[in-house]
C-alpha cells in the first residue's frame, strides 16, 4: 500500500483550513489503497519519512521563511532520508502574509536536496484564502496522492 505522507505547520484556524483542503483532497485516493499519514511538522520522524513513498508540505511564511516548524523537520530527517526520497512525488502550499519568495526558494533548495519530484505545481499565496484558493489546495491533496495510486 503506496504511503503519502502529509508534513505541515498549521498554527492558524486560516493555515488549518489549507490544510483541511489539501487532506480533502488526498483522501480521494484511499479507496485505492493509498495510506495517508499526517504529521505536525514537529512530530514527523525519520522513520514516517522511510516509510512514505510521497509527500506533500505544508507551511506559513514567516520573517521571508518557511516555518521554524518545517526547518526542524527537515533538519532532523535529511542526514537518515535523503538518499531515499530520490524522485518520489511531492509538493508544498505556502501561506504569507505579506511575501511568500523567500519560503518558495528555501522549499525549492530544501527538496531539491531530497531529490523528491514536483508532482503538481506548489500554492503560495497571500492573504486571506479564498475559495479558488481551498480548491487548488484540493487538487494539490488529490493530484499527489493519485500520483501514487496508478
Amino acid at each position: 500500500m503506496p504511503r503519502l505522507l502529509v508534513v505541515h505547520y498549521s498554527p492558524t484556524p486560516t493555515v488549518q483550513a489549507l490544510a483541511d483542503a489539501v487532506l480533502e483532497g488526498a483522501r480521494t485516493a484511499e479507496d485505492e489503497g493509498v495510506e495517508i499519514l499526517v504529521r505536525h511538522a514537529l512530530e514527523a520522524t525519520t522513520d514516517d519519512v522511510l516509510a512514505a513513498d510521497g509527500f506533500i508540505l505544508g507551511t506559513t511564511a514567516n520573517f521571508g521563511y518557511i516555518s521554524g516548524a518545517l526547518k526542524h523537520f527537515f533538519d532532523t530527517t535529511y542526514d537518515a532520508t535523503h538518499e531515499t526520497t530520490t524522485r518520489k512525488p511531492f509538493s508544498y502550499w505556502i501561506h504569507g502574509a505579506f511575501d511568500t519568495t523567500g519560503a518558495e526558494r528555501a522549499m525549492t533548495s530544501i527538496t531539491t536536496g531530497y531529490g523528491l519530484r514536483l508532482a503538481t505545481p506548489p500554492l503560495a499565496f497571500t492573504g486571506p484564502p479564498n475559495a479558488e484558493h481551498l480548491e487548488a489546495a484540493r487538487e494539490l491533496g488529490g493530484t499527489v496522492a493519485w500520483s501514487l495510486a496508478m
